[in-house]
């Protein structure tokens, strides 16, 4: 018996992995964050498994399930949205599995932040522009962040930031954020990456919130701020003919 929590990726039932959809092709008994996943994706799941949806169960439950799994040897898929590893509220499942002896295993998945950067046709790291992403949130009645991520701290690297679970707070985001990035920085909203209802708003930080309604972009949202969403002209030497590297000569002489 094993619990296998599988990233389900942004939405979209094919950015699954293959590993993610195999395995719940496999397990008998499935957990999924509905309030996050959507259904679409169950469309691998075995045709006899039991689904049970944890939007609306706290931990006890779910551990519950977890028992009664072990107890019949069943193995589990628990799926989550995403990537497992970023805002997945599985730390604390794992600890009660720990306690429990029950083995599991971590099935990655793609995030929101590349789907997102994806259908924005976006490259987040740009030579002489940013190479560091920084991905972070604002604080939740659930989860609070920590003084010393607030958001002036972290905008004032001038990185690509991308901001998970923020569109209701969208007006004091955007006042943040002026405190170290320029006006004119870009920023991107995007809404359900991948999915049929999925929307994007681009613009840039002093013209956001005269451009759109913020109820409209309360949840799950993407904000996306980087100076590379301008497609500034710099290219990487990776491709240079003239850069040289263990699996390629350069076509000057002398580099």
């Amino acid at each position: 018996m094993k619990v296998y929590f599988i990233g389900a990726g942004p939405g979209a039932p094919d950015l699954i992995t293959l590993r993610g959809a195999r395995l719940l092709g496999e397990c008998r008994l499935i957990l999924y964050a509905g309030s996050l996943v959507p259904e679409a994706v169950l469309e691998h799941a075995h045709p006899e498994a039991e689904t049970f949806n944890t939007a609306g169960m706290h931990l006890d439950e779910q551990v519950a399930l977890y028992r009664r799994a072990q107890a019949e040897g069943l193995n589990v898929a628990r799926v989550h949205s995403g990537d497992p590893a970023i805002y997945g509220a599985t730390a604390e499942q794992m600890r009660a599995l720990r306690e429990l002896n029950i083995p599991y295993e971590v099935v990655p998945g793609v995030s929101s932040f590349t789907a997102s950067a994806a259908v924005l046709g976006a490259e987040l790291t740009r030579p002489n522009v940013t190479q560091t992403v920084i991905l972070t949130r604002v604080s939740g009645r659930a989860s609070p962040v920590p003084e010393r991520e607030n958001l002036p701290s972290l905008a004032a690297h001038g990185a690509s930031l991308c901001l998970f679970l923020g569109g209701n707070q969208l007006p004091q985001i955007v006042a943040d954020l002026l405190t170290a990035y320029p006006p004119e920085t870009p920023v991107a909203l995007v809404q359900r990456a991948t999915q049929p209802d999925e929307r994007q708003h681009v613009s840039t930080l002093e013209r956001l919130l005269s451009e759109i309604r913020v109820s409209e972009w309360a949840l799950t949202t993407m904000l996306i701020v980087s100076p590379a969403l301008a497609d500034p002209d710099t290219s990487s030497r990776l491709y240079d003919p003239a850069y040289a590297h263990r699996f390629r000569r350069a076509e000057k002489e002398g580099v």
